[in-house]
């Protein structure tokens, strides 16, 4: 009886020191600037040779289904929006690097639009705008530009 007990204590304390685990995993960034910095963490992860994150079913918890399936639609067409990257808006980039130097910036609120600038880099830095909404109680990116000068 005392084994049962031992069990059952060890058993409920394992429960209840994995419950704030799985609680924190499954809610929602709080701010969209949290919200861009899970999305690039989860990226670099899968943004390698054997996958690419459009593939991934857990985009669609950080980007809207609109925009992940337009550019399915268009990548599988065309190829990348202007040769590049749509989410980093590059064509090569460090991956070691630019995962260790996500620097994600104030953002600002335009209507319901939420803009959040990100800079990727340590050295050749670069900067992108993601766009945000928030859908179904989350913060959804829409869309992601460049800084870059128009030509």
């Amino acid at each position: 009886m005392k084994r049962l007990a031992s069990m059952l204590v060890v058993v409920l304390l394992m429960t209840v020191g994995l419950l704030p685990a799985r609680l924190q995993a499954q809610q929602a960034p709080a701010t969209p600037e949290a919200a861009v910095a899970s999305f690039y963490q989860w990226f670099f992860k899968h943004d390698n040779d054997n996958t690419y994150p459009l593939r991934e079913k857990d985009i669609y918890s950080f980007v809207s289904q609109k925009t992940v399936d337009r550019l399915k639609d268009v990548y599988n067409r065309a190829g990348p929006p202007h040769d590049v990257d749509y989410f980093l808006k590059v064509q090569d980039y460090d991956p070691k690097d630019w995962a260790a130097n996500v620097v994600v910036h104030p953002s600002t609120t335009l209507g319901d639009v939420v803009v959040v600038p990100v800079t990727f880099g340590s050295k050749d830095k670069i900067s992108v705008l993601v766009f945000l909404r928030k859908q179904d109680g989350r913060w959804k990116i829409t869309k992601v530009d460049d800084t870059w000068d128009y030509e």
